[in-house]
């Protein structure tokens, strides 16, 4: 685990259409990745057990959790329970922060 990590010395990888991220840092207990997508790149709804808090860092999303929808910008942020559907339609170029607990081990295979 390193202390501190660079932008720079953190690959980027594709992980869908115009959906591209870059895994931060993470502890067994806790993971954080910044994730870019292009305009109109959907992060397709899913679940997952994580506990899971993002932050808008730039852009505009429209958020679908559990059913609900709300339109995200810059500075804003959202929550998702564990098991709870969940996913985001960009629209315009962004980048969401996003925290997990415990770590994503799928992000890492």
């Amino acid at each position: 685990m390193k202390s501190f990590v660079k932008n720079t010395d953190v690959l980027l990888e594709k992980v869908a259409p115009g959906m591209t991220r870059q895994i931060m840092g993470y502890t067994p207990n806790l993971m954080v990745v910044r994730v870019f997508f292009e305009k109109n790149a959907i992060g397709y709804n899913h679940t997952h057990h994580h506990e899971q808090v993002s932050y808008v860092e730039k852009g505009k999303f429209e958020v679908n959790i559990d059913g609900k929808k709300a339109i995200l910008e810059a500075g804003d942020a959202f929550v998702v329970a564990p098991h709870l559907d969940h996913g985001a339609l960009c629209l315009e170029d962004g980048i969401l922060i996003d925290t997990f607990s415990p770590r994503r081990e799928d992000f890492l295979k």
